[in-house]
């Protein structure tokens, strides 16, 4: 049963290590499925606003991670 708990908190623990990378997918999901069901945007258009948008969100991670932690 410790081996279970051990292996859920790993889990857990990559999706919640960084927050703002985390909070920033989740808005980007949310603002795609608006796009997808609530304009009813392409399929083709709201996979390029999600692949572009987690290319950006990453890029941002990457530099604000940079700069947090010294060379």
């Amino acid at each position: 049963m410790k081996t279970i708990g051990m292996i859920l908190r790993e889990i857990a623990a990559l999706f919640i290590d960084d927050e703002r990378l985390a909070l920033a997918i989740l808005v980007l999901v949310g603002l795609c499925a608006c796009l997808a069901f609530g304009l009813h945007a392409s399929p083709a258009g709201v996979a390029a606003a999600l692949t572009g948008g987690s290319i950006l969100v990453l890029a941002f991670s990457v530099r604000q991670g940079t700069k947090r932690r010294p060379r």
